[in-house]
């Protein structure tokens, strides 16, 4: 049975953002996730959390100006400062919230550097973050985009992604696995999970084509749960997907998993 956590910044989007843990919880989730908390108070955030028996299972480290259209800045050379106060900023929040692992965006790789350097830089911001936040207790996350949403984005495959983690060294550094994304860059997904299930520790969903809920595209869910349960996977599954109508009108594809 797939555990699945409502995401905050793509579900509920009917109520303001506070209002989503309550509403999240109202339809039966135990777990939540959303791209960042840094712009609310952490200990309002844990309140509501609490309020309403929720675990909070993933947040991103901080990924440079979001509204200005970056998608994270691990990649990039001239940021390298940046991010490592974005480390600390993120374990300050996610010890906090009792989060205990958090996923690094790499960002669009930036124009006029070479693929050497870029590679080079994502790598030693990696080990310097996998180190930081294994002295909390925190796992850290790298995940492959598409490259459809997001044209450039630096990590972009499975086994990219399973390089560069060979490459860091690092124990605490592990896969975050997002179905939707991986349908559209490499297909294949159940033999890749079960290949590399010991380094995923935290996956996403969503159908394609339209990045809705299961059962409006080509994925065939019930098959993709069944099979990873027989794998044994026993974390969370986010279902970062943006809901077709409104959110609880589209759920009714969970409504046997949130029981």
């Amino acid at each position: 049975m797939p555990r699945l956590a409502a995401n905050l910044s793509m579900m509920f989007n009917e109520v303001d953002f506070m209002a989503r843990f309550a509403a999240a919880a109202e339809a039966g989730f135990k777990g939540v996730e959303y791209l960042f908390p840094y712009d609310y108070d952490k200990d309002d955030l844990r309140a509501a959390l609490d309020k309403h028996g929720l675990v909070q299972v993933l947040h991103n480290l901080p990924a440079g100006e979001w509204d200005a259209g970056e998608r994270g800045i691990a990649c990039h050379p001239d940021r390298v400062g940046e991010f490592r106060d974005g480390v600390g900023r993120a374990i300050d929040y996610a010890t906090t919230l009792g989060c205990d692992q958090v996923n690094c965006l790499a960002g669009v790789a930036p124009s006029g550097v070479s693929s050497e350097t870029l590679r080079e830089t994502f790598v030693s911001n990696l080990a310097f973050a996998a180190g930081e936040l294994e002295k909390a207790g925190i796992t850290l996350l790298i995940e492959a985009i598409n490259t459809r949403d997001i044209p450039g984005f630096f990590l972009q495959t499975t086994s990219q992604s399973l390089a560069v983690v060979k490459d860091v060294g690092s124990d605490n550094l592990k896969l975050q696995y997002d179905i939707y994304h991986m349908q559209i860059m490499e297909g294949d997904l159940t033999p890749t999970i079960e290949a590399n299930l010991p380094m995923i520790r935290h996956m996403q969903l969503a159908d394609n084509p339209g990045r809705n809920e299961p059962g409006t595209g080509e994925l065939n869910y019930p098959f993709l749960f069944d099979a990873i349960d027989k794998m044994g996977y026993d974390g969370w599954i986010g279902c970062e997907y943006k809901p077709r109508t409104t959110t609880v009108e589209g759920l009714q594809w969970a409504a046997p998993y949130l029981r």
